[in-house]
């Protein structure tokens, strides 16, 4: 099975749990993802791949982190993460991209990411459920952050926090590359 098939499989198994534990319908799914009650069951058929954004969507919705919604094991209460299971999420033909690091449900879900940045790539996303907060580490070249329309400089060796229940974007408006480390923490559904 390649690492695709896996990953298929696992995020059909995994959205029809979470889906069954929350106690939603497609229907009710589908409302509070905004995503169609189509591609929900295609999705728990693993017979798509959907978009980053929409996996994003049904993460939100389910208050699960996107690692819980592709993990195809539970691991014991230390879990390493070697490279090469590192989940590439978004890639550009420039050679900008994220990679998902690791991520934990323990006090609402919790992500870490690394993204790389090309000169001129960046990445918009729709605001994420309130109490939702993004802190990062530029490490390489600057970082244009948008946070609800506003634009803010974010130079390698600094570090922002911000709420992101608001559209939000990421951005290489420079000549050099630009490396991140990113943290995620979504609250816990009620």
């Amino acid at each position: 099975m390649s690492d695709l098939d896996q990953l298929t499989q696992s995020l059909a198994r995994n959205l029809r749990r979470w889906r069954n534990e929350r106690g939603f319908t497609l229907d009710a799914l589908a409302a509070r993802a905004g995503v169609s009650r189509g591609m929900i069951i295609q999705i728990e058929q693993a017979r798509t791949n959907p978009s980053v954004g929409t996996t994003v969507k049904l993460a939100d919705a389910l208050g699960v982190s996107i690692t819980t919604l592709l993990d195809y094991e539970q691991g014991p209460h230390v879990r390493l993460v070697p490279p090469e299971q590192a989940v590439r999420m978004w890639s550009t033909s420039t050679g900008s991209h994220t990679t998902l690091l690791a991520g934990t449900e323990a006090r609402g879900p919790l992500e870490l990411w690394h993204w790389t940045l090309m000169p001129g790539d960046g990445s918009a996303s729709d605001p994420h459920p309130d109490g939702t907060t993004e802190l990062l580490h530029v490490t390489a070249g600057t970082l244009t952050l948008e946070v609800d329309g506003e634009d803010h400089l974010i130079p390698a060796g600094t570090s922002a926090v911000f709420e992101s229940n608001v559209p939000h974007a990421y951005r290489n408006e420079g000549t050099e590359t630009v490396e991140m480390t990113m943290a995620v923490s979504i609250p816990p559904v009620r």
